[in-house]
């Protein structure tokens, strides 16, 4: 059996949010809140007419009004700067006198079933759309580890090629060394040797040792 829906108020940012829904777990659910709010005292339950009769006609879907005003509560609405001006004037105002809460209009069993049901629907309508985003985060966060594995594949598979050539250059270069120093070691021999020749060719002939 579907419960009673009650309508909830809270802050965000630049807005007045209200939702009508069976409880206050379900009224943070509905606006995506993270913390209690209600025991923090951000949130609380409302009985003003106007209020509960807009959030009535849409049960389980958060609407909005641009905070500290007094218009209409909507699914959607637009900030404003008279909105933070209206603030101060209600804030003033408040400070000066309270209002006595007018009592909400009784309503007809009937339609509290059948906002209760509306309710339950746009719930389960949400946490459809939240289970459909979830499973595309998680088909797109597969399809990014797929295109990582296959990138790093690829960048392991090219560094293992340019090791193996940087390896062949160190030995053809240790090869090339060693060529060199052979070739120096005979180039000084046979320096040496014919550098000993020209000194001989230079003394006369008659100067040579018999």
């Amino acid at each position: 059996m579907a419960r009673k829906l009650k309508v909830f108020t809270t802050s965000a940012g630049f807005f007045d949010l209200a939702v009508s829904a069976p409880s206050m777990k379900a009224a943070l659910a509905a606006w995506g809140a993270g913390a209690n709010l209600f025991d923090q005292g951000f949130a609380q339950q409302t009985d003003d007419p106007a209020i509960v009769t807009a959030a009535m006609a849409r049960p389980g879907i958060v609407l909005r009004r641009p905070v500290g005003t007094d218009q209409a509560f909507q699914e959607k609405a637009e900030a404003s700067e008279a909105s933070f001006e209206g603030k101060v004037a209600k804030k003033q105002k408040a400070a000066r006198s309270r209002r006595k809460p007018v009592p909400a209009k009784t309503t007809d069993p009937r339609q509290e079933r059948t906002a209760a049901l509306a309710f339950e629907k746009e719930r389960e309508r949400r946490e459809r759309r939240e289970r459909q985003e979830a499973a595309a985060r998680r088909k797109e966060a597969a399809r990014r580890d797929r295109a990582i594995a296959v990138v790093t594949t690829a960048l392991e598979k090219a560094e293992a090629r340019h090791e193996a050539a940087v390896a062949e250059i160190e030995a053809a270069r240790a090869a090339l060394d060693a060529r060199a120093d052979r070739e120096a070691g005979r180039w000084r021999r046979e320096r040496e040797r014919l550098e000993e020749r020209l000194r001989e060719a230079r003394v006369p002939h008659h100067l040579r040792p018999v």
